[in-house]
């Protein structure tokens, strides 16, 4: 069982910056592509970040390529993501999820998934 906990949201001005981070127990998190996906009120789910198992290979959402970074810690179990030069529409929940195999933007293609961590940028 792939236990996924998300850390780090919070209320922030535009602007500001904020490090998410998601850690996973399992001892095979190495072998998991990893993704962030974010979620704003009336709003679907949608991709912001994911990252090969390796780190090798990263794919970002155009509405944050520049300003959010994903990275992951192997022997800590952790992925993490980090924003800049946050905006407004940036509010949401934010999510990250799993998936054995190759490195995907889709959320259905995630198995597993974190139970969310919100980001409230303000004006």
């Amino acid at each position: 069982q792939v236990q996924l906990v998300e850390s780090g949201g919070g209320l922030v001005q535009a602007g500001d910056s904020l490090s998410l981070s998601c850690a996973d127990s399992r001892r095979t998190f190495s072998s998991y592509a990893m993704g962030w996906f974010r979620q704003a009120p009336g709003k679907e789910r949608e991709f912001v970040a994911a990252i090969s198992w390796s780190g090798g290979i990263t794919y970002y959402a155009d509405s944050v390529k520049g300003r959010f970074t994903i990275s992951r810690d192997n022997a800590k179990n952790t992925v993490y993501l980090q924003a800049i030069s946050l905006k407004p529409e940036d509010t949401a929940v934010y999510y990250c999820a799993a998936k054995s195999g190759v490195v995907s933007t889709t959320p259905l293609a995630y198995n597993y998934w974190g139970q969310g961590t919100q980001v409230t940028v303000s004006s």
